[in-house]
């Protein structure tokens, strides 16, 4: 099974398909409620209903999902039974294996009961119509690349006494995800030191981004956010907030930070704490959905994404 703990939750939707091939005298026999076992429809309504909410235990590799709609349909024609099925879940993972089981176990149902009185039925397709609410739907596409910078706030490495691996796992995950990073810079916990950093970030070099680890906490020495406060135009008390959300959820020393966000000028500022692992936590938070406050900064609103759209 695929470790998916580090995945954000986002309303996940999944549409599939079933179609049963049946003969023109069963059908007229299941709309006119005279087949053997009684109506077929309503019971693999339910039957549809069920396998969505015990996927996990019918497919091996599947993840147990709250499932919080599973919509079922028919469309009856003259030779055939349409089966449509939507699923729901606010969840880390998608719901498309729940929607093809629900129409699967459907259209068996409708087969089950309706089998003494046709032979020549067949289940002629089992399909996916559309999935969406994963991390694809989330993408963002730029013309140029994003020009981004990392500053490490820490009296021990800038002092040599340790070395850098939150700067580092930043930089590496912002490469991986599509971004220039221009610079990684070490400064020692001093207010004055980090925001001669910060401001020369936005309006010297211009970056887009600017992502600083340390100095989030409640030690003596941590004046970071302090600092990044005196300097930002606006703040993005939403960026914090969910990371100290999502954090809570794997440590319950989350709600310890200070970290914040915001902007000055068009460059984009969030702080993280020191750690390597909460530094890796956050940035599974962060993006891509952080990406898109550029589009909206540019004009394009919540509608923009695409590389089409940003030309």
């Amino acid at each position: 099974m695929r470790d998916v703990s580090g995945k954000a939750r986002t309303l996940r939707t999944a549409e599939a398909c079933a179609t049963l091939k049946i003969s023109p005298a069963t059908i007229a026999m299941i709309k006119k409620g005279e087949t053997p076992k009684g109506d077929p429809l309503p019971v693999a309504k339910v039957a549809a209903i069920q396998a969505a909410k015990n996927t996990s235990a019918i497919i091996p590799y599947c993840h147990p999902i709250p499932v919080e709609f599973v919509g079922v349909e028919f469309t009856v024609g003259e030779e055939t039974i349409g089966v449509s099925v939507t699923v729901k879940a606010v969840y880390r993972t998608g719901v498309e294996m729940e929607a093809l089981t629900a129409a699967s176990v459907a259209a068996l149902t409708i087969y089950d009961m309706v089998k003494m009185v046709d032979d020549a039925m067949e289940i002629v397709g089992i399909g996916l119509r559309e999935k969406k609410g994963g991390k694809s739907d989330f993408k963002e596409s730029f013309d140029e690349p994003l020009r981004a910078a990392v500053l490490v706030a820490s009296d021990s490495v800038s002092g040599g006494k340790s070395r850098d691996r939150a700067g580092a796992a930043i930089e590496e995950r912002l490469k991986e995800t599509g971004l220039d990073v221009v610079e990684l810079r070490v400064v020692a916990d001093e207010p004055d030191r980090i925001k001669t950093a910060l401001v020369e970030f936005a309006d010297v070099k211009g970056v887009d981004l600017v992502i600083t680890t340390g100095g989030t906490g409640l030690g003596p020495r941590d004046t970071t956010p302090e600092a990044l406060g005196e300097i930002l135009d606006k703040n993005l008390p939403g960026v914090a907030e969910m990371l100290r959300v999502y954090g809570q959820e794997r440590t319950p020393r989350a709600m310890l930070s200070r970290g914040c966000a915001g902007l000055r000028g068009s460059t984009l500022f969030v702080s993280l704490p020191g750690s390597t692992r909460a530094v890796t936590e956050s940035l599974d938070a962060l993006f891509p959905g952080i990406l898109h406050s550029f589009h909206m900064m540019r004009g394009k609103g919540h509608g923009s994404g695409g590389k089409a759209r940003d030309a």
